[in-house]
Parts: structure tokens; C-alpha cells; sequence
């Protein structure tokens, strides 16, 4: 077992807290967009989901310090619980089901406990350093996570969220050479494509521009699960602003293409 069951047990039930509250307004939102798509309703959404785990935080957890996509950073300390209300927010309003509640503890610099909850998918992914990458309902209606044992790309299937960030960042070509030499491809999008990697079900997924709240739960999923999560330099880090997975096999030869001149 691991030393976070505690911490884990709490992620599960304020992601409960916060998938009830975004399911309720998911349904009310069904919106039907004639002109543009107007994110107004979700940022009250994304607000109310953090408001309500901060609220949980601060009377299970008054010492450790929370990091939030809506709210900045409160507190300081050793312990940092890193927050993203809803991300696929662009989905949520336009009543696609990929979003998801994202709830990460930091300790001294390390993601420990990392929850992804997406209600509307009927699906959860959860980890703690040690403990194993599990998926389910909740911690007693799950199962064990592993990532694949393709080891090489013309077998491998790649999962992304979108061409725009990488035409911007000059790699669109790399990133079509990727695909190319890929068995399939496919853009289930956002955190969904990372943890299809941890569970086996796609070899490699890449996105070029992240927060360190998009990426910090997803980062101790996959590595539980077995596999590698780097940035675009090769560097597992949170800072590095993109993120890529693999089955652990393939990272070394998906980054040289990604990184091709």
C-alpha cells in the first residue's frame, strides 16, 4: 500500500463533490451555438468546482497550500494540492463529454496522488508514488492499469488534441511525420489521450502548450502504469509548458522525430 491512501481517499471525494456539480450544470448547459461559442457559463462552472475543493481543503488540509487554474496559488508550505476545475472546457460548453476534473497532490516538487475524474465519460483514472494506476468507479470498483508492449510505431497508435499549437510552434511537419509513421491516429484530446496511454489502449499522445495544472495529475498516472512522460526537451518536468507519453518503449524515438531539424 502507499502512505497517500489518506490524500487519495480525500481526491476521490472532492472529485464525488466536484463531478456532481459539473454534471448538473453539463446538462443545463446543452447549449445550441448559432454565432460563436460563448464560454461564459463555464467559467462559473470551472469557479464553483475549485471554490468547493478549496473549501474541502481548507478544513481537511488547513497546512498544505493550493495551486488553481481559477484562483492562483494560497498558502505555502511542503505539501501543494494543484487544481484544474474543468479541463476541456471548450468541450464541457459545447456539450462534448472529454472534460474532466483534474486533482494532483505536490510534495516537495514531486506529484504524489494525481485524480482525473470525467463524469460524463463514466470514467475515472487515479495514482499514488507507489501504489499502482488504477481505473473504476472508486478505489473498491477498480482496476489495475498498464500500459501497452508495442514497441514499435508502425504498430503504435498516437493520440493529440489539435494542429494549431504545433503549426504555431514551427513542428506541425515533425508532428505529421509522427503521425505518419504511426499505425493510426487520432485525436480523443486533452488529458483523455495520456490516459488512454496509461491504459494501454494508445501507445504515445503529445501536446505542445500546457499548465502545470493540465499536466501535474496526469504525470504520476502514467508513470504508475508504467510508462514515460517527458516535455517536448525530454525533461519530466511541469515547467517545460508541453507534455509527451509513451508506453515508455517508443519515447526515445517519438521526441527524436518531434524534435527532428
Amino acid at each position: 500500500m502507499t502512505g497517500y491512501n489518506d490524500d487519495l481517499r480525500l481526491a476521490h471525494v472532492m472529485a464525488d463533490h466536484a463531478d456532481d456539480l459539473t454534471m448538473r450544470r453539463f446538462k443545463a448547459v446543452d447549449l445550441k451555438v448559432d454565432t460563436k461559442p460563448d464560454l461564459t457559463p463555464v467559467s462559473d462552472a470551472d469557479r464553483a468546482v475549485e471554490e468547493a475543493i478549496r473549501g474541502t481543503l481548507r478544513r481537511a488540509r488547513p497546512r498544505d497550500a493550493v495551486v488553481g487554474e481559477e484562483f492562483g496559488k494560497t498558502g505555502w508550505g511542503a505539501r501543494s494540492w494543484i487544481i484544474d476545475p474543468i479541463d476541456g472546457t471548450k468541450n464541457y460548453v459545447r456539450g462534448v463529454p472529454v472534460w474532466a476534473t483534474l486533482i494532483s497532490l505536490m510534495e516537495y516538487g514531486q506529484v504524489k496522488v494525481g485524480l482525473v475524474s470525467a463524469p460524463a465519460l463514466g470514467k475515472r483514472w487515479w495514482a499514488a508514488t507507489e501504489g499502482g494506476a488504477w481505473t473504476g468507479k472508486s478505489l473498491t470498483k477498480a482496476t489495475r492499469m498498464r500500459v501497452s508492449s508495442v514497441s514499435d510505431l508502425e504498430n503504435a497508435s498516437f493520440s493529440y488534441s489539435s494542429f494549431g499549437g504545433w503549426e504555431k510552434m514551427g513542428r506541425l511537419d515533425n508532428f505529421l511525420d509522427l503521425g505518419r509513421a504511426c499505425w493510426r491516429t487520432r485525436a480523443y484530446g486533452d488529458f483523455w489521450s495520456h490516459m488512454m496511454v496509461a491504459e494501454g489502449s494508445v501507445e504515445v499522445s503529445a501536446e505542445p502548450e500546457l499548465s502545470p495544472w493540465d499536466m501535474a495529475a496526469l504525470t504520476v498516472i502514467v508513470e504508475e502504469a508504467g510508462g514515460r512522460w517527458t516535455d517536448l526537451a525530454g525533461v519530466p518536468g511541469l515547467e517545460g509548458g508541453s507534455m509527451v507519453c509513451t508506453n515508455g518503449l517508443l519515447h526515445d524515438e517519438v521526441l527524436r522525430r518531434l524534435n527532428a531539424s
